[in-house]
């Protein structure tokens, strides 16, 4: 059975691909890409079908991601049918996908940081309104709750 896990963030082209990207790359050196579907979207539909930020596209690609492929899709109801887990990038990501949640649906909807053992704050910053610092600084909070999150999933895979 795959394992299907989505990554929510606001506009689905910032913290929410780099999460996406980053996990799929973790699966793969794990050997269980075969067995979890990664994808992502946006709360907001302001940037349906574009590309990646640019900022987040250069950061992914200085540390050996590669974002190109990304486009930006909006999170709706349906998505629950979708997916095993939703991992949400900020507490307002988080209200606002339990307000899409269609009554007595029982997806998981987390936080992506509760899977880093070291995260004292658990929203990741949406770094849009920033500089290339802020982007650098997400993809650290990524990857280190994403290790987790690939351990969490591994278990339940086993299970």
């Amino acid at each position: 059975m795959l394992f299907r896990v989505c990554f929510v963030c606001l506009g689905n082209i910032c913290r929410s691909p780099i999460a996406e990207v980053v996990m799929r790359r973790l699966l793969e050196d794990r050997g269980l890409d075969g067995q979890v579907q990664v994808s992502s979207a946006g709360t907001g539909d302001w940037h349906v079908g574009e590309r990646a930020d640019e900022r987040t596209l250069a950061v992914l690609a200085r540390h050996g991601y590669d974002g190109s492929g990304h486009r930006a899709r909006q999170f709706v109801a349906e998505a629950f049918d979708d997916n095993d887990l939703v991992v949400v990038m900020d507490s307002n990501n988080l209200a606002d996908v339990r307000r899409l949640a269609p009554s007595g649906d029982d997806t998981d909807v987390r936080l992506l940081r509760e899977f880093d053992p070291m995260a004292t704050d658990m929203d990741v910053p949406d770094p849009y309104y920033g500089g290339a610092q802020g982007f650098d600084e997400v993809l650290a909070m990524v990857e280190a709750a994403c290790r987790g999150l690939v351990e969490h999933i591994e278990k339940d895979l086993d299970a």
